[in-house]
C-alpha cells in the first residue's frame, strides 16, 4: 500500500513524456521529488528521488548515508546495477532493487546507450540527513 502511494505521488510529479536526462551530457539527473517525515518512526523520513538517464548515462559510483535504507524501482528502461562487490545485474521496467545501510554502488547507469531510462529511489533516512548520495572514496 506505502509503495502505491509513493508510486504515485512521485509520478505526479514527473515531467511531461518525451523528457529525458541531461542531453548534453552523460550524468545523470536526480530530481527529489517527495518529502515526509515518518510519524510513527520518529526522527525519521521518506525521501524520494528521480534518477533519469540519457542514452548511455551514468552516475558515478557512490555511497549514501549510513542511516539510509533504500528501494529503487524502475519507471523506464533498464537500469545497470551494482551494489557492493555483486555481480552487475540489469533491472528492466517495474523490477525493484534494495540497498542496505552503508551499502557501496560502484555502477548505476542506463542499460541502453539508444534509450532512456528512469528510476525512483526511495529512502527511509534520518529526517535531518540533506545530503543522499556520496562519492566514492578511492
Amino acid at each position: 500500500m506505502i509503495r502505491t502511494l509513493i508510486l504515485s505521488a512521485a509520478l505526479a510529479l514527473l515531467p511531461a513524456a518525451g523528457a529525458t536526462a541531461h542531453d548534453s551530457s552523460k550524468s545523470a539527473k536526480v530530481t527529489l521529488v517527495y518529502e515526509h517525515e515518518l510519524p510513527n518512526v520518529p526522527g525519521k523520513s521518506i525521501k524520494s528521488v528521480l534518477v533519469e538517464y540519457g542514452p548511455g548515462g551514468f552516475s558515478e559510483g557512490h555511497t549514501h548515508p549510513d542511516s539510509a535504507f533504500i528501494y529503487a524501482t524502475v519507471l523506464e528502461g533498464s537500469i545497470r546495477s551494482q551494489v557492493n562487490d555483486g555481480p552487475v545485474k540489469v533491472y528492466q521496467t517495474g523490477e525493484s532493487f534494495s540497498e542496505m545501510p552503508g551499502d557501496r554502488h560502484g555502477v548505476s547507469a542506463n542499460g541502453s546507450d539508444t534509450q532512456p531510462a528512469r528510476l525512483l529511489a526511495v529512502f527511509v533516512v534520518d529526517t535531518n540527513q540533506k545530503e543522499l548520495t556520496f562519492p566514492l572514496q578511492n
